[in-house]
């Protein structure tokens, strides 16, 4: 008998526990909490014989049980998350949409629909549902700040008015909103700074290359297709040609992310934006030129194969309180892009002009420097700081004129 009873009994258990288990599950802390009350008011209730404890724990059992009631069901949903653009720029209008449909063959009880939105989340009502049916809800998501915000995932939520049980089913995955920086097209401004497309003289002087430097005369060892046959027959001493090398057009840009750099407070994160959106109109430009491209801050080196990506990135991109200043990220800059032949330092209104000039200590020999003070409202200005050009800029709209005069 005990043989065969036993695996009945813990057959029997585990039936009762896949019916009751997910109940459990649903409990809430407050739930909980009122549970304990409950098994107390009626222990105590009884053991001390007083009524009052007895009706408020059966009155405790008896929300806990009607509360059971709206966490019980069956839901059965195809929930579709649809964003009507997944990037969107500053204080563009993003849009989305959620839709459910019942796929059972009977009418579902309401429940609520949450969408989770960055920090805060978005709660619909869904009503009764028949067979077949379709619910949909549109929403709007704030894009006053630049970000990457994850929209989702849906969930359906059973449970009752008090919050003793709470039943959560999730329906969809998140999706990202990247909110892109404001950019401002340069046009032929940018294309200016370098000489051509094909690159800008160096003061490193090459046997080989396409800038003809000077003559000099010929040692052993040199390349004989560089001598030059006439002026060697004129002074009667072999000559060869050198020249200045060349540098395919590579832009390195710098984007300080130090808060140091920066302001305090709100003036801090309006310059840390300008500064942010400068970055990514040269990154920008300079992809639809196709040219050779490195975007660094102190702590990373952002993906910048296409336009979208590189905003993708800076959509992400927070001040940081790491003590790398301008001029770390200057000597970062040019041991990471070395051949580079224009390197932009962008920051903020608190680095100093000796620390530009110690910046600019780490910068290969050969690589323009043009260094962007972002501070917002000041007027536009550009000066020379030794070989450095300093262009300050008061808004974004004025830097493709600061860019030409850099090149003037």
């Amino acid at each position: 008998m005990r043989g065969t009873g036993w695996p009945a009994v813990v057959s029997a258990a585990r039936v009762v526990w896949r019916t009751v288990g997910p109940v459990l599950g649903t409990v809430s802390g407050f739930g909980w909490a009122v549970l304990a009350a409950t098994i107390a008011a009626l222990i105590a209730g009884s053991i001390l014989g007083w009524r009052e404890l007895l009706v408020i724990g059966f009155v405790l059992l008896t929300a806990l049980l009607i509360a059971i009631g709206f966490a019980i069901g069956r839901s059965a949903y195809a929930v579709r998350l649809d964003l009507a653009l997944d990037r969107v720029v500053v204080g563009e209008r993003a849009v989305g949409r959620i839709a459910v449909t019942n796929t059972s063959a009977r009418t579902l009880l309401p429940a609520r629909i949450e969408l989770p939105v960055g920090s805060s989340f978005a709660s619909f009502a869904l009503p009764r549902l028949a067979p077949q049916a379709e619910h949909d809800d549109l929403f709007g998501i704030p894009t006053h700040r630049r970000s990457v915000i994850v929209v989702g995932p849906v969930r359906s939520v059973r449970g009752d008015p008090l919050g003793l049980m709470r039943r959560e089913i999730r329906w969809t995955d998140p999706v990202d909103l990247y909110v892109h920086p404001r950019t401002v097209a340069l046009g032929g401004s940018s294309s200016g700074v370098l000489r051509d497309l094909e690159g800008v003289e160096s003061r490193i002087i090459s046997a080989d290359d396409v800038s003809f430097h000077a003559l000099r005369e010929y040692v052993p060892g040199d390349d004989r297709r560089s001598i030059h046959w006439k002026t060697s027959a004129r002074t009667g001493k072999l000559m060869v040609r050198q020249f200045e090398e060349t540098r395919r057009s590579h832009l390195a840009i710098a984007l300080s992310t130090n808060r140091s750099d920066y302001a305090d407070g709100e003036q801090g994160e309006d310059e840390f934006e300008l500064a942010v959106s400068v970055c990514g109109s040269l990154g920008v430009q300079a992809i639809r030129e196709e040219r050779d491209i490195t975007v660094l801050t102190q702590n990373d080196t952002l993906e910048s194969a296409t336009g979208r990506r590189l905003l993708d990135e800076l959509s992400g991109v927070e001040q940081t309180e790491r003590r790398e200043s301008i001029v770390q990220l200057a000597k970062t800059t040019g041991t990471a892009v070395p051949q580079a032949s224009v390197a932009f330092l962008i920051f903020g209104s608190t680095v100093t002009p000796s620390q530009l000039q110690a910046s600019t200590v780490h910068i290969p020999l050969g690589i323009r420097v043009i260094a962007v003070s972002a501070r917002p409202g000041a007027a536009m200005s550009m000066r020379r700081i030794g070989e450095l050009s300093l262009l300050t800029i008061g808004q974004l709209g004025d830097f493709p004129l600061a860019l030409r005069r850099a090149n003037s």
